[in-house]
């Protein structure tokens, strides 16, 4: 996958992007990350790249014709058919796994991080393709939002976690929160590794991780259950799980 960056702020994804998942993607050649400073297409000698608003208002708004030049850059030195343009705004739908996954899918992405009170319309209404928030909060800029969401992308590209499985079995994956894990010591201070585990059985750790799976969801994040696709098997988990809570809160 391609990643174009379009940021005002270069020197902040060196350490991000120089370490961890994302270093070792880029060493084997599964991720190109690239980051486009708009000044060096603003039209003045100052390199202006915001102006204040019309009608009046606080605060600088970043002008179109900077962030339209960079991006039609990159448009001309890379060749890619299945290209998405993220524009990294507030007001934009809320970034989540689904939409990590949807966004693995493309073979190129551009993202437009914004700074100061925001983006003159016509970038997010004809330049980029949708905005994205983290959340119902204000950043600096959209510097951060551009490297949690690289990150939560990359993981999704095939090669790049140790396993084939990682992926598929981290939190929000399926819907739902991820299940226990534990390693050595199998007793701490004592604190036991559930007996299952240690079983052999595959069949019945399956189940017991998604017991836990939806115990955890329905107790730290029960709106998630609202929009994910259970079966019957996993319904009848969560009445069981709900008795048990209930019972629990009586002892």
């Amino acid at each position: 996958m391609r990643i174009d960056i379009i940021s005002l702020f270069p020197e902040m994804f060196a350490g991000p992007f120089g370490e961890s998942i994302t270093k070792r993607a880029i060493e084997k050649g599964l991720l190109d990350i690239e980051i486009t400073n708009p000044r060096d297409f603003a039209y003045d000698k100052h390199k202006q790249v915001d102006d204040s608003p019309f009608g009046g208002g606080s605060g600088m708004v970043l002008k179109p014709e900077p962030m339209f030049r960079a991006v039609q850059h990159i448009k001309e030195k890379t060749d890619f058919s299945r290209r998405r343009i993220v524009l990294m705004c507030p007001s934009g739908k809320r970034f989540s796994q689904e939409k990590a996954k949807e966004l693995a899918d493309y073979d190129q992405l551009v993202f437009i991080c914004g700074h100061y009170e925001g983006f003159d319309a016509r970038i997010s209404n004809q330049l980029a393709d949708e905005a994205v928030s983290l959340g119902d909060y204000v950043l600096t800029g959209g510097e951060l939002p551009a490297m949690v969401i690289v990150d939560a992308v990359s993981r999704m590209l095939p090669g790049v976690l140790g396993s084939a499985e990682s992926a598929a079995t981290d939190s929000f994956y399926e819907g739902l929160l991820e299940f226990p894990q534990y390693t050595r010591p199998r007793e701490y201070h004592g604190m036991i590794v559930p007996e299952i585990l240690f079983s052999g059985d595959h069949a019945k750790i399956r189940e017991w991780r998604r017991y836990e799976a939806l115990r955890i969801t329905l107790l730290q994040r029960p709106d998630l259950l609202k929009t994910t696709e259970l079966s019957a098997a996993d319904q009848k988990k969560l009445q069981e799980i709900k008795k048990e809570i209930e019972t629990n809160k009586t002892i």
